[in-house]
């Protein structure tokens, strides 16, 4: 997970699932934190699982849950790519809360991923910034991962997001990527397909 530290991201029902759960992988802040069977990563640590001849390599990437300088206030974040050792997959990378920075650009520069799922809803909750991605920094994350298809979560169903997965669609149709954009319907089974690798 992203972090431990907020409930849009790890809400009761989560802390309950933790007992049950073989593996979680998290911020070594948050390992700390949880105890169970929680594994604490820093950027750029990797953990791979296996079974049946497959397997997944998970690494750790950076991520910002704000502004430059908010982290004694947002704690240790971190987001994920996960590659699959099937012949001619792409990488996924999941964004975890954080915003355009550096380590977004760096993640694009170290892999081709096929598929991007940034945490796009523009949280704010304290201060005039938002603590998530914008609009904004959902169009420069599909210019540095220039081929994937970026599919937008954590948009939608918590009080503090200023912007919708509509708002992203309007912005990504208007600046010429909306071909690029998919828009998940909650409970709908969804198959995404990428340009080879």
């Amino acid at each position: 997970m992203s972090h431990d530290q907020h409930s849009d991201n790890l809400d009761h029902s989560g802390r309950d699932f933790l007992g049950e759960a073989k593996r979680v992988l998290t911020t070594e802040a948050g390992a700390n934190r949880l105890g169970c069977k929680t594994e604490g990563f820093a950027p750029w640590a990797s953990t791979e699982l296996k079974k049946g001849g497959q397997s997944l390599t998970i690494t750790a990437t950076p991520a910002r849950h704000g502004p430059a300088g908010i982290e004694p206030l947002s704690g240790d974040v971190i987001g994920f790519v996960v590659e699959s050792s099937k012949a001619g997959s792409r990488p996924i990378y999941i964004s975890g809360d954080t915003t355009w920075f550096d380590g977004v650009a760096e993640v694009a520069r170290r892999f081709k991923c096929g598929v991007v799922l940034p945490f796009a809803g523009a949280a704010q909750t304290r201060g005039p910034f938002h603590l998530t991605m914008d609009t904004n920094d959902t169009i420069e994350t599909a210019r540095a991962f220039a081929d994937a298809v970026i599919v937008p979560v954590h948009t939608d169903g918590w009080a503090h997001f200023r912007q919708s997965a509509g708002d992203l669609r309007a912005t990504f149709d208007t600046l010429g990527f909306g071909s690029r954009l998919r828009i998940l319907e909650p409970g709908v089974a969804t198959i995404i397909e990428t340009a080879p690798a």
